[in-house]
């Protein structure tokens, strides 16, 4: 994911935000409403309720019919597919449909977060174009993991890097980061995935910026029309899209939705016990390949003790049959203040705790990286808070 450097008046970038979320409109037909719950209306509702207990393996045409089922913009004709990209990424089914490889059970992981947040599944084809769903993927210039963070992005979305441990490379820390991020981008721009993977790519202001010179908001903006953008921006829609069309066509396929039917690991992320001295040895007492773990898991690679740095550490692993729902997908809705999507059902969740420096602050220039749930988690905000204060809202 590259984040642009952008400089400007705090104001200003509000006023941008302001404008996109506001002009949203409502949702399209077919969605649903947004659903605000009151405090604790959802945690009631589950009390004394146990989890359902998650079974160590699903069937991976299971995991594709789930992707399939949760695509945005299924529509694959001509006009809406780029033969070019349908080319470059004409490898994709084979490798998803490899059995012995790790692809088809990250990809259920990612898809399943995915659904848990109520986001489009084109997001989880976004590791194919950045790393080939590889969670130890090493850019050159500096991106890295499974959905490519540069540092000081990952920084701001909440990932940990520190001496030992880069959690770019943990797929439970990455996907939790990106998932709350695309769920940000998701809201602030109408719902509307396409503007959404742009923002990915660009960063949100560069996005703003171009929408607003085009007299263009979220309800109506045509990303195609869009200028002052790179055509790297351009292609990242085109690129998901014809992904999402050489599934659908692979599925026409009898021989290849059979090499899907098999059983493949349901991973989820675990916490690694503080007594625990090497991944090898907890793989051992659950019962887990000790290599998968490996492979799934690179962020651990220069050892337990060295990674942990005194924190909690968690890993993707298989499910057991006593793990109910994944923490980590639940604490991807939960850890930050986000703006309500277009689409999606979400509940209310408490104010963070407020800064009293940093809420006193009357500007904010932002940095390259930062988004605006970072900024208004900074200040102590929510979103709709940092712009009422402001008289924007």
């Amino acid at each position: 994911m590259r984040s642009p450097a952008v400089r400007g008046a705090w104001l200003l970038l509000c006023a941008w935000i302001a404008s996109a979320t506001a002009l949203a409109g409502p949702a399209a037909p077919g969605q649903a409403a947004p659903v605000h719950a009151e405090p604790g209306a959802a945690a009631a509702a589950s009390i004394g309720v146990p989890p359902a207990p998650a079974s160590s393996q699903r069937n991976g045409r299971e995991i594709y019919e789930s992707f399939r089922a949760g695509l945005a913009d299924p529509t694959c004709n001509a006009d809406a597919t780029s033969v070019r990209w349908k080319k470059h990424f004409g490898h994709a089914p084979g490798q998803l449909a490899r059995s012995g490889e790790d692809l088809l059970p990250l990809f259920g992981y990612v898809v399943e977060s995915l659904r848990e947040a109520s986001l489009p599944t084109e997001y989880a084809l976004i590791p194919f174009v950045e790393s080939g769903y590889k969670p130890g993927a090493r850019s050159p210039s500096g991106p890295a993991g499974l959905w490519q963070f540069i540092g000081i992005t990952a920084r701001n979305h909440g990932v940990a890097m520190r001496a030992g441990y880069d959690g770019r490379l943990s797929p439970v820390d990455s996907t939790q980061a990106a998932v709350r991020y695309l769920k940000t981008l998701h809201g602030m721009f109408g719902g509307d995935w396409r503007l959404a993977v742009m923002a990915y790519n660009a960063g949100e202001y560069r996005l703003l910026q171009s929408m607003r010179s085009a007299g263009m908001n979220a309800r109506n903006a045509k990303p195609e029309q869009l200028r002052g953008l790179s055509g790297i921006t351009h292609a990242y829609v085109e690129k998901l899209h014809a992904l999402a069309c050489i599934f659908q066509l692979a599925d026409d396929r009898a021989e290849w939705m059979h090499s899907l039917d098999r059983p493949v690991p349901r991973l989820a992320s675990q916490a690694l016990p503080g007594n625990i001295s090497s991944l090898d040895a907890w793989a051992n007492l659950q019962g887990h390949d000790p290599a998968l773990l490996r492979r799934l898991n690179p962020a651990l690679a220069g050892g337990i003790s060295l990674s942990r740095g005194g924190k909690a550490l968690r890993v993707l692993a298989p499910a057991s049959g006593q793990t109910g729902p994944d923490p980590a997908i639940g604490s991807t809705l939960a850890a930050e203040p986000l703006p309500p999507t277009s689409g999606a059902a979400l509940a209310s969740t408490p104010s963070p705790p407020s800064n009293g420096a940093a809420a006193a602050s009357g500007s904010h220039t932002v940095r390259r990286g930062e988004s605006a749930w970072s900024i208004a988690r900074r200040h102590g905000l929510q979103p709709q808070q940092l712009l009422k204060r402001n008289g924007l809202a």
